[in-house]
């Protein structure tokens, strides 16, 4: 994959689809392209965080310890981004991040992604939705798994 092409993927993700290539460009440029095989962890839970991951190829779960062992919340898939809670918070990771296919991915930094937000705001409120819509997805699995109990 080309840095032409790392651009496109990251424009098709909603948050960044209204910035300049230029600034796009830069942010491929300085992030990490890395390849995780099936099975291999893209971060841990209870690690502090320091990248986000875009998925460029691939999939990957999203799985937290529980006294039951890993429970799957959720599957990424490409073009979603994944990692940025623990940036946005400054805390630890709160779920593993595992390939469940090959998985190519572009990491960025802690720094250039909160850079990226300080310098276009509305990433910082794109960031948000998604979060609030996955809060509010979890929220009602719950009241779903409550309620069959």
């Amino acid at each position: 994959m080309f840095l032409r092409d790392e651009v496109e993927m990251l424009r098709r993700l909603p948050i960044f689809s209204t910035i300049d290539p230029a600034k796009l460009k830069l942010l491929a440029f300085a992030s990490e392209r890395n390849q995780y095989p099936r099975g291999a962890a893209l971060c841990h839970q209870g690690d502090q965080g320091d990248a986000a991951f875009v998925v460029l190829t691939g999939t990957a779960e999203v799985c937290v310890l529980s006294s039951a062992g890993d429970v799957k919340v959720a599957e990424v898939a490409p073009n979603s981004i994944v990692g940025e809670i623990s940036i946005l918070c400054d805390t630890a990771r709160t779920a593993t991040v595992r390939a469940s296919t090959d998985v190519e991915a572009l990491r960025i930094s802690k720094e250039h992604f909160l850079k990226l937000v300080s310098d276009f705001p509305h990433i910082g409120i794109g960031v948000m939705r998604g979060l609030a819509e996955r809060l509010a997805q979890t929220t009602n699995e719950l009241t779903i798994t409550r309620s069959a109990c």
